[in-house]
């Protein structure tokens, strides 16, 4: 008798569906059992306003994990930056798969570079943390920006560009990637620019922590090092207090001596949202090996840049 198909619960949108689809091939091969799909509403898909009105964090995960809950699915699929930084004693990460690149990018008209917008150039974006840094860069350059709040799907932003009501958008090249459409970018922004958002290009697998077997063997997809960095970078955005519409940025990396991991470096930024005012720290230390440490790396960080003034830039923090 074969086993009955596991049912993963996403988002419907084609992102989130191409994500989910990708852990689904490997839950298959890991497993042998077949995967079920079963697209889930939530309430960050219908509701119409900015994440940071309607207080982003958990609006993308709350109707899956309810789901979870009740037994309709098995385990979820979530972009990883969407979780909230408190973890429910309910649910239980049980892994983290390799992160696709972290980076921002912008989709501009006529393939241009961000060096290369005119100056006035109106951009596109629906995160206060790309708002401050684009705004910070801009003025420490020299150049004259508008950034300008939108909200929707890939297709749909990218839309406001090529009907040419927007000079340019900027989106997380991990979605285009796995949309297959990285080759509508127009410029990759380097984090040295444009800090990404905490977990950004990370998927997380969830599941109900009852279900123990099946949090063991999807335990097999986790990278322990994309563990750590993202730990790191969460951590710190839960030690500022921030929710994941603010515009704080964090990316943990690894420093390789020759192909050995020496450490890893953790980089924050907070700003505000017309780049007039900006806090940009970074701490190195030894790559964590248990959550405990990945925590206080992040939880060190943002003690000192609450010390430099973090907490004034960030308007509401999380409640």
């Amino acid at each position: 008798m074969t086993e009955k198909a596991l049912r993963l619960g996403t988002r419907r949108s084609k992102l989130a569906m191409a994500q989910s689809a990708l852990v689904a091939e490997a839950v298959r091969e890991l497993t042998g059992r077949e995967v079920e799909l079963v697209e889930i509403t939530t309430f960050g898909d219908t509701s119409r306003q900015h994440l940071a009105q309607i207080g982003g964090t958990g609006v993308f995960v709350t109707a899956l994990r309810d789901a979870l809950l009740r037994g309709d699915v098995d385990f979820a699929v979530h972009s990883l930056k969407d979780l909230p930084t408190t973890q429910s004693p309910d649910f239980t990460l049980a892994a983290v798969p390799p992160r696709e690149d972290p980076r921002d990018v912008l989709v501009a008209r006529d393939g241009l570079t961000f060096a290369e917008l005119p100056d006035g150039a109106r951009i596109g974006t629906g995160s206060p943390r790309r708002m401050a840094q684009l705004n910070a860069y801009a003025r420490g350059h020299g150049m004259t920006i508008e950034t300008v709040a939108i909200r929707g799907n890939v297709d749909s932003r990218i839309g406001y560009v090529r009907a040419g009501e927007l000079d340019a958008v900027v989106l997380a090249a991990a979605g285009l990637n796995r949309l297959g459409r990285i080759g509508d970018a127009t410029d990759f922004l380097p984090v040295d620019t444009v800090l990404p958002a905490p977990g950004q290009g990370a998927l997380a697998i969830e599941c109900a922590s009852r279900d123990t077997a099946l949090a063991a063997v999807l335990g097999e997809l986790d990278d322990p090092l994309t563990r750590a960095a993202v730990t790191a970078e969460r951590s710190l955005l839960a030690a500022l207090e921030a929710g994941c519409s603010a515009p704080v940025g964090a990316l943990a990396d690894l420093l390789a001596d020759g192909q050995i991991v020496k450490e890893m470096r953790l980089r924050g930024v907070v700003g505000s949202t017309d780049g007039s005012a900006l806090v940009a720290l970074s701490t190195t230390g030894p790559v964590p090996s248990t959550h405990e440490q990945a925590t206080a790396l992040g939880r060190e960080l943002a003690d000192e840049m609450l010390a430099k003034g973090a907490a004034g830039l960030m308007g509401e923090r999380a409640q």
